[in-house]
């Protein structure tokens, strides 16, 4: 090798090979960075080589190339890896929360056909709750509020996940909230706080578990579900499926679905989750660390009204259990078994508004809205 084809491979090291390596760094794409710095290594071991002429030999020819072969195969299977992931659909998608903004301009928020019996004009209660509730409070704040910007982070009306809508609750920042119920180690924190919990229920819900559109399963029992998440069931076959390992999902400690299956489970043991199998948020432009995963194997839960009207993914199907399918009418009738009621949740507040929004809700002005938004009534 001459000095000059030395000098294009150290100019490839500098201008090529190191810019690279920092921009892979500060994309989070790391899982590249092996790959990229094996190649790094063997070409300067070829530079090196062949300056010194260590390549006289056929013999030390393969034997390099084989190792260098076997070194990038190996740093290979890591991005291979990752690519294979990200090709596969997510179905824990992000909401534009801002289309359900009240008095948006985007439409989407449910209106009443007459004017709301209740009007607020000052001491308007501060409202927080879960991403899949927001539709409702909305439409709640758009029938009862003045008409103003109530930006979805920043205003008397917020929205972020279950676990921050009770933080807020409990530090005083909001005077209500919209959420599932609280979970055990929320309660004990409460009480920890001095503070007494209100739960009005003002609606019902289904708890719903989805599989990947292909997967033969189109129904569970609750048995065979406690099966699959206490980890005594791990292969599809064992519940009429295929031949596959079971891949089951889960959320953060203190999310509304993962207490609902935690209430679910009861007496069984729940099967700790690997790191990449917990979704941390439902949607919404909270940056998510992790999203459920679409795999053919795969097994989530969430909530009815956000899978069908606010994700709307064709990808997933949801099941029937115990033979029932998680719809409104089956919600109606009580025949769903994995329904439950969802709430207004106070904690000592002191805005004498709070009761009158909660009475409204109640009322039947309120629950038609409950109704019209894609929930289902407490009483029908």
């Amino acid at each position: 090798m001459n000095i000059f084809s030395a000098i294009i491979l150290f100019f490839c090291f500098i201008f090529v090979l190191f810019p690279l390596f920092f921009m892979l760094l500060l994309s989070g794409n790391d899982y590249y960075i092996p790959l990229l710095f094996t190649f790094a290594i063997i070409l300067y071991l070829a530079i090196v080589f062949h300056l010194f002429q260590f390549f006289k030999t056929k013999k030390r020819r393969v034997v390099f190339t084989t190792i260098s072969g076997v070194a990038i195969i190996i740093t290979l299977i890591s991005p291979l890896k990752h690519a294979y992931l990200d090709s596969i659909p997510t179905v824990d998608a992000e909401v534009n929360v801002y289309q359900y903004m009240p008095f948006s301009e985007e439409g989407k928020v449910t209106t009443l056909n007459e004017e709301a019996t209740l009007t607020l004009t000052d001491q308007l209660p501060k409202m927080d709750g879960a991403t899949a509730l927001y539709p409702l409070y909305s439409a709640i704040v758009q029938a009862t509020y003045p008409e103003k910007d109530y930006n979805p982070y920043m205003s008397e009306v917020m929205v972020n996940t279950t676990p921050d809508a009770y933080t807020n609750l409990f530090k005083g920042e909001v005077d209500m909230i919209f959420a599932a119920a609280p979970s055990e180690s929320q309660r004990k924190y409460a009480e920890r706080l001095g503070l007494e919990m209100k739960l009005t229920p003002i609606g019902r819900e289904a708890f719903v578990f989805f599989v990947n559109k292909k997967n033969a399963i189109d129904g569970l029992t609750i048995e065979q579900i406690k099966d699959i998440y206490s980890g005594k069931v791990q292969n599809w076959k064992d519940v009429g499926g295929d031949n596959d390992s079971i891949r089951a999902f889960q959320r953060p400690e203190d999310s509304g679905s993962q207490t609902a299956l935690q209430k679910l489970m009861g007496d069984t043991p729940l099967m700790k989750a690997e790191k990449e199998e917990i979704v941390t948020g439902m949607g919404g432009i909270i940056q998510e660390v992790s999203q459920y995963k679409n795999f053919k194997n795969a097994i989530g839960f969430t909530f009815r009204y956000y899978s069908n009207e606010m994700v709307k993914n064709n990808q997933i199907k949801l099941l029937e259990i115990e033979g029932v399918a998680p719809t409104k009418e089956n919600i109606r009738n009580n025949t769903y078994p994995i329904a439950s009621e969802f709430y207004i949740v106070t904690a000592g507040t002191t805005n004498p508004n709070v009761d009158k929004l909660i009475e409204w809700v109640l009322s039947a002005q309120g629950q038609q809205l409950v109704e019209k938004v894609g929930y289902v009534p407490l009483n029908e």
